[in-house]
């Protein structure tokens, strides 16, 4: 099988270069990571690209156009491969396939067990090609290894057979009527779902959308972000070699504006599930309306608050903040990016970050040992030092970090700003990047009013020992999510979604089975009937 030849070589184990020094900015000393410790010495990826074709009714084949694009190692911006560019045209042949398999294949015909057990022998492949396929996203998005490998692949294995496992128990309800009726619902497969993932969890994305699909009975369309194509082509190979029916599951690599578009407004797509920006969220909902009004899901930006009230431990505290918002390079929708502590604490929690975030190990993403690798690419990496840069014009105290991190690739020093004010950009917009903000605040009404006082709702943490606090909290924010003294815990069965700017619809758990389903009611007449 193709996906085993791909062999993997040890990682060697090489010095972490992050010495650190100090430079005056704008009349006081901000420390930061010293330019010297630049990122060198890049050790060569152990996977070679196998996969670089669309995938439609189960085998790999070239853009109708014959056009390519680059994916890029964002470790120093160099070509990893070319990767044939999907548009309307191969967007069209994918759903075509994808309708097919739907209206005349095995897959929603086939009993709802058999369909598990595909699922479960996808979810064993991966797992026992996990060190490979972790390689390959690590390559292509520029995450630790070790995040790869450790979390991400085992939680897309958990996920996949969380959902195999709903597979055989997706049913209908008997309904007592008044009058003399059999009354029943029937839990029906939407029919082609199109869905469009992001770059900065690219299996996860895959796992939270393909997952409930297939457990449905639903076939699938699916756009990879073109930054980070490799691994959904990889991962889909291996699921047909468990068994999945050609044309039930079809990938298209492409623009947004092409076949991103395309899918969205296609007339034959019954359901688009989008993860990605607010911005590029109203585009979807807009297309998906004006085309066939096909149902939609979106899950999109956040500027979640992480609160740390009067009575927390600091030190436990400020670990949790910097783990909230670093995690990922800082590229998470849901992180902790508005850090709100409480002015008995502030000082000292701000010097305390100030320290952490100057510890934490910048560079190659295959170290071993490395916390963060670099951004994703030359345009996330110029909005964030963007960002930076509107920081210290508008008054916020650089406390550490601000720059570029290395000579080459897209590597960002942990940036701490204090004495940040709702009002300034990096309070109120997504940076996607490691840039921690940190607010004081009196007193738990005011905070409340300040956290929500957002045209986002994804998420929010809470740092607090005391259980009123936390109850009054987790009732009075207006997000999806509110993790309690724990941040970023995402479990298979934990719905995960926004309110207001920050989506429609959940992910993951049982509610995200609802969006590949329709619910159809049966009515019959009783003669005679001997109950009701």
């Amino acid at each position: 099988m193709a996906a085993q030849r791909i062999a993997i070589r040890s990682f060697r184990s090489l010095p972490l270069l992050s010495r650190r020094g100090t430079q005056i900015h704008h009349g006081r000393r901000v420390s930061r990571y010293s330019t010297e410790a630049a990122v060198q010495d890049l050790i060569n990826s152990p996977v070679s690209v196998e996969y670089d074709k669309l995938l439609i009714n189960g085998k790999f084949v070239e853009a109708s156009s014959g056009k390519t694009f680059p994916t890029l190692d964002p470790r120093n911006g160099e070509v990893i491969a070319h990767v044939a560019e999907g548009d309307a045209e191969d967007i069209d042949r994918a759903v075509a396939a994808a309708r097919k398999a739907f209206d005349e294949g095995p897959w929603p015909k086939m009993t709802a067990y058999e369909r598990c057990k595909i699922i479960l022998r996808f979810a064993d492949l991966v797992e026992k090609h996990n060190d490979e396929i972790a390689a390959l996203e690590t390559w292509d998005n520029g995450k630790p290894y070790e995040q790869s490998a450790k979390i991400e692949i085992p939680m897309f294995v958990r996920l996949f057979r969380y959902y195999a496992g709903w597979a055989d128990k997706i049913h209908g309800l008997t309904i007592p009527a008044d009058g003399p009726h059999h009354v029943q619902t029937l839990h029906e497969p939407i029919g082609v779902a199109g869905q469009i993932i992001p770059w900065n969890f690219p299996l996860l994305m895959f796992a939270w959308k393909v997952g409930p699909a297939l457990a449905c009975g639903n076939t699938v369309v699916l756009k990879p972000a073109e930054q980070t194509p490799l691994s959904a082509l990889l991962v889909a190979k291996l699921f047909h070699e468990a068994g999945l029916p050609d044309g039930v599951l079809n990938i298209v690599p492409g623009f947004g504006a092409t076949a991103g578009a395309a899918l969205a407004k296609h007339m034959d797509v019954d359901k688009v599930a989008f993860t990605g920006s607010t911005e590029t969220g109203k585009v979807v909902l807009e297309l998906a309306a004006k085309s066939n009004l096909k149902s939609v899901t979106l899950e999109l930006g956040g500027k979640s608050p992480f609160i740390v009230c009067e009575d927390a431990d600091v030190d436990k505290a400020v670990e949790l903040a910097h783990f909230a918002l670093f995690f990922n390079q800082g590229q998470c929708c849901c992180a902790g990016s508005r850090t709100f502590v409480h002015e008995k604490v502030y000082d000292e929690f701000v010097e305390k970050a100030k320290a952490r975030a100057l510890k934490r190990t910048v560079g190659d993403p295959f170290k071993a040992g490395m916390e963060q690798g670099p951004q994703i690419d030359e345009k996330q990496f110029s909005k964030i030092l963007g960002y930076i840069k509107s920081g210290t014009e508008f008054g916020a105290t650089l406390e550490t970090g601000g720059a570029r991190y290395g000579s080459k690739g897209y590597f960002v020093q942990p940036t701490v700003f204090s004495n940040v004010q709702d009002d300034m950009p990096i309070a109120k917009d997504e940076i996607f990047g490691p840039v921690q903000s940190i607010l004081k605040y009196k007193d738990l009404g005011e905070v409340i009013k300040r956290a929500n006082n957002s045209k986002y709702g994804l998420a929010a943490g809470v740092f607090t020992q005391n259980l009123n606090t936390a109850n009054t909290l987790m009732r009075a924010l207006r997000v999806g999510t509110v993790w309690i003294n724990c941040f970023d815990t995402f479990d298979a069965t934990i719905p995960f979604g926004g309110y207001k700017m920050s989506g429609i619809g959940r992910e993951k758990g049982e509610y995200s089975l609802k969006n590949y389903m329709q619910v159809k009611a049966v009515v019959t007449p009783l003669i005679n009937p001997a109950w009701l």
